[in-house]
């Protein structure tokens, strides 16, 4: 798959770890000027300054504040807006049962409240003349995650919220997607270390099991990019409310 990013300018949060690194990383050289935003300063300047890309802005997705003035910023440095990459996240492991509510809440407002903050930001930059959001989701919020209560209660939150912007914002020129991955980054090495031997042993079973295309989660550059590339392009214009799995085969209907 290969998509032309000519003159698209797009926002990416999350833009200093992980798969919205990945897309910094790669964006500027398909031809697209990126704004990278992230709450990490340090690197997400650094890896905009490896890449070429236009501007980085330090951001709390859980901030309305925070997300407006960033939002701002990088428009006014992009000179408008085609493309919304929501990308930040976390993602805790945690049981229903030893959930606490300071985790519970902090969960929902980077994961849910952050998705709602910036997409109604980049809203009325994208309406004026057309553009995307892609929000990230997981399969978790579609069929739930033992050890990750709070994180499948928050991406299910997300699926529904772009679901309902895609047909309310759809009428207006701007499409939603939410991207369901299954890729290895340093985020799932840190879910993976807080689990014990036999956690990991049944963890990695699962995964064999699930994931028919290969038995594990996918490598960021080869299985991710070049998807989110297309995604990002012109000519996923006509794709919207959709839950689109990047993941070997996971999320299939069965």
């Amino acid at each position: 798959m290969s998509a032309s990013l000519d003159g698209r300018r797009i926002i990416i949060t999350g833009g200093a770890s992980g798969m919205g690194a990945a897309m910094v990383r790669a964006f500027p050289a398909m031809g697209a000027r990126v704004a990278s935003l992230d709450l990490q300063s340090a690197e997400g300047a650094r890896i905009v300054d490896e890449a070429g890309a236009a501007a980085f802005f330090q951001v709390d997705v859980a901030s309305e504040a925070s997300v407006i003035a960033a939002v701002e910023a990088a428009v006014g440095v992009l000179g408008g807006l085609d493309v919304l990459i929501h990308a930040a996240g976390v993602a805790p492991f945690a049981a229903a049962a030893e959930t606490t509510l300071d985790l519970w809440n902090h969960v929902m407002a980077v994961n849910a409240t952050g998705a709602f903050l910036t997409n109604r930001a980049a809203y009325p930059h994208l309406r004026a003349q057309g553009g995307t959001i892609l929000n990230f989701a997981s399969a978790a919020g579609v069929k739930g995650h033992p050890g990750k209560a709070a994180y499948a209660a928050a991406k299910g939150a997300v699926l529904a919220w772009t679901r309902t912007i895609a047909v309310e914002w759809g009428r207006e020129g701007v499409s939603a997607n939410a991207v369901a991955p299954a890729i290895w980054t340093p985020m799932y090495d840190q879910t993976r270390a807080a689990m014990d031997e036999d956690q990991l042993a049944a963890h990695d079973a699962v995964k064999a099991q699930t994931i028919p295309l290969g038995g594990r989660l996918g490598d960021v550059e080869r299985d991710f990019v070049p998807v989110l590339a297309f995604l990002a392009s012109d000519g996923a214009r006509f794709i919207n409310g959709q839950v689109i799995a990047v993941d070997g085969g996971m999320l299939m209907v069965r």
